[in-house]
């Protein structure tokens, strides 16, 4: 392990710039835009103001996003094009929803379930492949785990897209973002996760951390496994009239990067706990040796929570006020949002005892493990032990 001191100033003259004149961001930019140009043309009559601004900025944030993380380009590309070819398909058979066990492509790649398993199945195998990595210190490995993960976020988001697109196709009126569902959030949040932990790994050019975070995205894949076959919540429902709003393609997102994020932070915590259990031992093990050095896992537990807990304040904001809307108020003390509470006070009081306590190391990891149960608690457990208005994310 580099026990040399971890300067996080250092990192400033590695942070990617915004360069528009470069030949290929200048395509891409074009690309986006010309993308959202042709969903406006097609979907603008029936998008009020409120979702019209959500294209704009989705579209400058898809713009800025590729410009600065240039695999995101390479990413976006492959998902449209595994996309392209789904709803092909489904046009050349008529636009039947049945067709899925019939045609090749749907059958075997491109529908959103046979994508989704995909995606949980690259995942698992990414999991499996970091630890080997690391284990067997093994760099070709570590490349493939790599592009297991990334392979896996683009089957997840194509997915996502033809399951946007099956919706309508399944019924006009259940049309929506799949964004509504315990079944669809967990898609989303191994995605997110998985995407936070990718930045990370190519700007601290290290895939040790890889195993540890996999293990969090594994666990969710899981549960998305059980919830399908067990429960059958793959299949598509109407929305409930709380959900059908714009609020929905906002909030919950901004969630999600909260959730990622916190529990990237979580899984660094649990990397840093038993690497430095394992230096005290053996500081010229294997093991330490491949690690990042600790300051620089405590580095990025901070940047991580605080990414999360910004994006957590955002939502809980937000949340709000599709409360107001939607119910009347902006805080009822719902279970859901007494939970959510609880979660940005727990993050609030880290955040707070490192930037003015000088706390480090320890006791923040372990907090940043603790605080990944009661977020999960707030994510899951409230939906199943507890209920109130949201009670509509019930297993």
């Amino acid at each position: 392990m580099n026990t040399a001191t971890y300067d996080p100033k250092l990192d400033q003259n590695r942070q990617p710039k915004l360069d528009f004149k470069s030949p290929r961001n200048l395509i891409w930019s074009a690309l986006v835009l010309l993308a959202a140009l042709l969903a406006w043309q097609t979907y603008g009559d029936l998008m009020n103001t409120f979702e019209k601004g959500i294209l704009t900025g989705v579209t400058a944030g898809l713009i800025v996003l590729g410009v600065l993380w240039s695999r995101v380009q390479i990413l976006l590309l492959a998902v449209a094009g595994m996309t392209y070819i789904a709803f092909w398909s489904y046009q050349l058979h008529g636009n039947d929803v049945k067709v899925q066990d019939q045609a090749f492509f749907l059958k075997f790649f491109v529908s959103s379930q046979t994508a989704t398993m995909w995606m949980n199945v690259l995942f698992i195998f990414a999991m499996v492949a970091y630890f080997i990595a690391l284990f067997k210190q093994s760099e070709f490995v570590g490349k493939v785990a790599t592009f297991l993960v990334w392979s896996a976020v683009a089957f997840g988001l194509t997915g996502m897209m033809v399951r946007w697109r099956e919706s309508y196709l399944i019924n006009p009126d259940y049309g929506h973002i799949p964004l509504s569902s315990l079944y669809e959030v967990f898609i989303l949040f191994v995605i997110v996760t998985s995407l936070i932990y990718l930045y990370y790994e190519q700007k601290m050019k290290t895939k040790a951390l890889g195993g540890f975070v996999m293990l969090v995205v594994s666990a969710a894949v899981g549960f998305i496994l059980w919830y399908t076959f067990d429960r059958h919540a793959n299949v598509i429902q109407p929305l409930v009239p709380a959900l059908k709003s714009y609020w929905m393609k906002i909030h919950v997102p901004a969630n999600f990067i909260g959730y990622g994020a916190f529990s990237l932070a979580a899984m660094v915590g649990l990397a840093y706990l038993i690497t430095d259990k394992l230096a005290e031992k053996n500081p010229n093990s294997p093991f330490v040796k491949a690690m990042p050095s600790l300051e620089k896992m405590d580095d990025l537990m901070y940047k991580s929570i605080s990414l999360g807990f910004a994006f957590f304040t955002i939502a809980t904001i937000l949340g709000a006020m599709w409360a107001a809307e939607a119910w009347g108020g902006y805080w009822s003390w719902d279970p859901k949002e007494t939970w959510a509470l609880i979660v940005w006070l727990n993050y609030a009081a880290w955040l707070h005892v490192r930037m003015t306590k000088g706390w480090r190391g320890r006791p923040l990891a372990w907090w940043a493990l603790v605080g990944l149960i009661v977020t999960t608690f707030a994510f899951l457990g409230v939906n199943m032990f507890l209920s109130g208005l949201h009670s509509y994310g019930t297993l």
